[in-house]
């Protein structure tokens, strides 16, 4: 797909749809070179510290942690509705057992900025370069939000990724309008 630069956030509602709608695939790389695409349901944005930050929340339980830990870049990538398979795929199999890429004919492809590859389907693609994170403090959440979604523990930690760069296909609107509902 030729995909052209835009800035951080012209996208930004189209890839909240297909956040909410679907999911995003965040694509990490361990030490090992070998890329893994995760499904996303949680993530924000915006302006902090003068930078374009995207915040990802990852478990320790995941693969795709461990691999932030080793190289520490991310790519955000906003498949279109006709993926919704592949991010089904990407967010019930662990990338410790499974080439997700092989198995959902996805493709990686060479990012701009970051050495963490893009994924050649996705209709926006973010690059990203980790400049801080946070954990999920138990005490300062909510109970319900712990008894919700921390039943057992496994709290995320929180990825501040600088936008180094976006990039999106020329009729990206067109492709996630399935998300817009």
């Amino acid at each position: 797909m030729n995909k052209q630069p835009i800035q951080p956030f012209d996208l930004w509602r189209e890839t909240m749809a297909a956040l909410t709608q679907g999911g995003l695939l965040l694509c990490t790389m361990g030490a090992d070179g070998k890329p893994n695409p995760m499904t996303i349901g949680w993530m924000t944005g915006g302006v902090i510290w003068g930078k374009p930050i995207i915040e990802v929340l990852v478990r320790p339980s995941r693969y795709s942690f461990s691999r932030l830990e080793q190289v520490a870049e991310f790519t955000v990538n906003v498949m279109t509705p006709e993926f919704v398979d592949a991010i089904q795929i990407c967010g019930s199999m662990s990338g410790r057992d499974t080439d997700k890429f092989a198995e959902t004919g996805m493709t990686p492809a060479p990012a701009q900025q970051v050495t963490v590859p893009l994924i050649e389907q996705a209709a926006i693609s973010y690059e990203c370069r980790v400049v801080h994170t946070n954990e999920v403090i138990p005490p300062h959440l909510a109970p319900e939000i712990v008894s919700a979604f921390y039943p057992q523990g496994d709290f995320h930690r929180v990825f501040f990724g600088e936008a180094l760069a976006v990039c999106a296909a020329p009729d990206a609107q067109a492709q996630l309008a399935g998300w817009l509902r």
